[in-house]
């Protein structure tokens, strides 16, 4: 069942796959990292105008890896907001894909947690570094093949 997301990409040609509704009723699509810029300044121009949150996750161990985004439309005379959820799927072995910072200021926070958990370079953010782990870290701890070290060394608990 397509909803009005995905028919307002289809209307205008913007490369999308409609995933349907999860169980709370959002709809739901599924792109690719390039057609990313598109389809974020579309939802803008859609009437997306609070960012609810950005998150991403690993599929599968040795697979892709996902950047999940939550625009959500917001007007004064409707009695529920209308929510979406975008999913860009991201290759494992260039995990690149478009910051949206330029857009929605409020997406900072949440792609520097991507990149420091699982490595998804967000290009062009400004300041694309560590954000919950410290620099010396190796490795990105919530891939799925990630390999903790046997061994912590005390000062870099202090850091």
């Amino acid at each position: 069942m397509q909803g009005r997301l995905s028919a307002w990409l289809t209307k205008h040609r913007l490369a999308h796959r409609s995933l349907g509704f999860d169980y709370q009723g959002i709809e739901t699509s599924q792109i690719k990292s390039e057609d990313w810029p598109s389809v974020a300044v579309a939802s803008y121009v859609y009437g997306s105008n609070y960012p609810r949150s950005q998150c991403a996750y690993d599929v599968a161990p040795g697979g892709l890896l996902a950047s999940v985004y939550h625009p959500t439309r917001v007007q004064d005379d409707a009695d529920q907001p209308e929510e979406l959820c975008t999913k860009v799927s991201i290759s494992r072995e260039d995990p690149r894909i478009p910051s949206v910072f330029w857009i929605r200021k409020s997406a900072d926070f949440q792609e520097r947690e991507s990149y420091d958990m699982l490595g998804i370079i967000h290009e062009s953010h400004p300041r694309l570094e560590r954000i919950l782990m410290p620099d010396t870290r190796i490795g990105w701890p919530l891939r799925k093949d990630h390999i903790v070290p046997d061994f912590y060394e005390p000062q870099d608990s202090f850091q």
